[in-house]
């Protein structure tokens, strides 16, 4: 059998020993477009219109829009459906959420005085983003791509050398009371060895060995896959503005942020003509036969919990020259978060050598089927900070004939985070990945808003958010890093938004109903593809997930 590929490949392969990597931590800076029905229903277009509890969370200098005070909720009713789709299998699964919104609060003082009529205070909670997602699926040709390949890769790619050879022996990846991840190798080559889906393979003088998979010339496969996730960012503000002789509307928001993300993740293979290695009934129980043919049947199954706070400020302005026509601009700084991970990582192993087998010693090969956990059955934890990207809006609104309201907002987010430890230590390696994977993304929203009657308003919208993933990263041009046992990952296409709503003012009261469709496309990895010098040495097993969100939101409000 000839497994020279995957050992030349090894330099190319990358490789962490952290507790997290680019793709594990540039989910938790995503936002959605949540608030109100009616802030909802105009496709969140509200940069420069203001007077809306949810421009709270967007350009604090709506809240110097209002002239009396207002208290309010909104809830959500959120039918959910993912479809996972690989080269002949398709997969929907479906699920309904129900959540409150947005709550808040806004006083407005009159200070009658004509440069400065009003001042204003808020505070309010938003659910900025869900991550409530599962989805599932096969492959049904692995096509000679297997995970056992990419660790043992993975694993030889750790010496600087970069000759295919691992700066580790054997005994250095078994598993036992004396094992530290922190000095040793990395948790997912000791797991993989272990559960035997990585073997010893060529030795050099030195004793370093090049470690192999189980797939090789002659082997054939399936696998399949179950990913779970679900969590949420909240946002807390706390708000002040006011406004200058009716013109120039300013604000200043104060956000608090909570972020709670579980992933469990199972990704399992089963492989026909596999390369085992496997011992006899008897001797030495650490005496271990390479290269025996026989069946693999394996599975990876992690568990990821992201938890922490943080906080940011945000900055407005609107302008409004002639009653007709307003502008507005809003810039928030990043959020810096202090967060918690804790994750574990579990293989469970089957192998079957072909019946008839004898070994050297005229014993028969033992079938070899245990669990290996990567923290041996205790949850491991790390602290880390996090702080996320810059963001910048500008929108512009007019009215027409007292009756209509057109609005369009544009909003830049960068693509720059760093990680670092407790003591601000920046990641370095981590924080590049980012660069290297991430790019900026652009946004645009439209809403328009038509008075009926006095008291009915019909409003549509629509919004636009450009994928975060690099046009060449995306098709994979690029080693992805992980961290931890968890080697798969997921890139985000473009989302979009349609809405639609209604509005109905009685007295001091309102009641405002939105329809929101949310449409998003995915990429998810087993693992990353190897690419050497812009050639993909190794192919990897990928599956499309697409999103679909179809939203009932309804607001109740009363000013005073």
């Amino acid at each position: 059998m000839k497994k020279s590929l995957f050992i030349a490949a090894a330099a190319a392969v990358p490789a962490i020993a952290m507790a997290q990597a680019g793709v594990d931590v540039a989910h938790l800076s995503e936002l959605g477009m949540r608030g109100t029905a009616r802030f909802m229903s105009m496709g969140g277009a509200f940069t420069a219109l203001g007077g809306d509890l949810s421009t709270l969370g967007q350009n604090p200098a709506g809240i110097g829009i209002y002239r009396s005070s207002e208290v309010g909720i909104t809830l959500d009713l959120n039918f959910q459906s993912f479809q996972a789709s690989a080269p002949s299998m398709t997969d929907t699964h479906n699920q309904t959420r129900f959540n409150v919104n947005n709550f808040g609060y806004i006083g407005t003082m009159k200070l009658y005085s004509e440069a400065t009529p009003t001042f204003s205070f808020g505070a309010s909670y938003s659910r900025i983003n869900s991550f409530d997602r599962v989805f599932k699926g096969n492959f049904n040709n692995l096509g000679g791509s297997s995970l056992s390949n990419y660790v043992a890769a993975f694993t030889n790619s750790l010496n600087p050398m970069g000759d295919g050879y691992s700066p580790y022996r054997d005994v250095d990846l078994i598993w036992g009371s004396n094992y530290n991840p922190y000095d040793n190798a990395p948790w997912m080559s000791v797991l993989a060895y272990n559960s035997l889906i990585i073997n010893n393979g060529q030795e050099n003088s030195n004793g370093q060995i090049s470690f192999q998979g189980l797939m090789g010339d002659g082997t054939t496969g399936s696998a399949n896959f179950d990913i779970r996730e679900k969590g949420h960012v909240d946002e807390y503000n706390i708000t002040f503005g006011g406004n200058i002789y009716n013109t120039l509307y300013w604000g200043i928001g104060f956000g608090i942020t909570d972020v709670d993300y579980t992933q469990w993740s199972y990704y399992g293979e089963r492989l026909s003509n596999a390369y085992l290695s496997v011992r006899t009934d008897e001797g030495p129980k650490d005496l271990y036969y390479k290269d025996v043919p026989g069946t693999a049947s394996y599975g990876l199954t992690n568990y990821l919990h992201s938890s922490g706070s943080g906080f940011n400020v945000k900055f407005g302005l609107i302008l409004k020259p002639i009653n007709e026509f307003r502008i507005g601009i809003a810039v928030h700084t990043p959020t810096w978060y202090s967060m918690t991970d804790t994750y574990w990582g579990a293989i469970d192993y089957n192998m079957l050598p072909d019946n008839g087998l004898l070994a050297p010693n005229g014993e028969h090969y033992k079938n070899e089927t245990d669990n290996v956990v990567a923290n041996d059955s205790y949850d491991n934890f790390h602290d880390y900070h996090l702080r996320t990207h810059w963001r910048i809006m500008v929108g512009a609104a007019g009215v027409i004939g007292g009756k209509a309201i057109i609005s369009a907002d544009y909003e830049y987010r960068g693509a720059n985070m760093q990680l670092s430890d407790v003591n601000n230590n920046e990641y370095v390696d981590v924080s590049d990945e980012i660069k290297t994977y991430y790019k900026g993304v652009n946004i645009f929203r439209v809403g328009a808003e038509y008075r009926v009657t006095p008291q009915l308003s019909l409003r549509a919208g629509y919004s636009y958010e450009s994928s975060p993933v690099k046009q060449w990263v995306a098709n994979d041009g690029e080693n992805i890093q992980f961290a931890g046992t968890i080697p798969s990952y997921s890139f985000n296409k473009a989302t979009q938004y349609i809405t639609a709503g209604l509005g109905y003012r009685v007295g001091r009261f309102a009641i405002d109903l939105a329809y929101v469709n949310k449409h998003r496309e995915s990429t998810w990895h087993a693992y990353s593809p190897i690419v050497a010098e812009g050639t993909i040495v190794m192919d990897s097993p990928q599956a499309t997930v697409k999103s679909n969100y179809n939203q009932l939101v309804l607001s109740l409000g009363y000013k005073f």
